[in-house]
């Protein structure tokens, strides 16, 4: 495991690295240490399909637009039994591609992949697909996501209903 001074130490290679982490943990139902792979005060947003991906949360409806304590609480929540939406727990598969590097400032690196994750419960699949735009940090000398924002490149969930999985 490398030790990052800053996220100028962070290379293209470490972001598909993390990523392709970041989506076996989630795939694997490694909800906690999934969780602990965001900064302390992260945040983990799904904007609504009919707004741009950089609309704010507090002035725009999201689907989802949890601040690192309501992040936390929405991993609690999955790994309980009674987390009806999610169980018995689907099967998840996230796919990642185009990983780019778009820029970085003193201490964030912008980060960027487009996704397709597929969702299997009760024989029916669905997908959900489109970018995943990354704030990244480095804490205790590792990179940690400051923000992670994923813009579907769909016109709406009509099709896949609902988003009860980690995205």
């Amino acid at each position: 495991m490398k030790n990052y001074k800053c996220v100028s130490d962070i290379s293209k290679s470490d972001i598909e690295d993390f990523i392709v982490e970041e989506s076996y943990l989630i795939d694997s139902w490694k909800l906690e240490e999934w969780y602990s792979l965001f900064s302390t005060g992260g945040s983990y947003l799904v904007p609504s399909t009919d707004i741009d991906y950089n609309s704010s949360p507090a002035e725009n409806l999201f689907y989802i637009a949890d601040d690192y304590f309501r992040l936390g609480e929405r991993v609690k929540r999955l790994l309980k039994r009674n987390a009806h939406s999610e169980f018995p727990r689907s099967k998840v598969l996230h796919q990642n591609t185009n990983f780019r590097i778009i820029s970085s400032d003193l201490d964030t690196l912008y980060a960027s992949c487009n996704f397709l994750i597929h969702r299997t419960k009760i024989d029916t699949v669905k997908c959900f697909y489109g970018t995943a735009y990354y704030k990244f940090n480095v804490d205790g000398g590792e990179i940690k996501i400051k923000e992670k924002r994923l813009a579907m490149a769909t016109e709406g969930l009509r099709k896949q209903g609902r988003i009860s999985i980690i995205l």
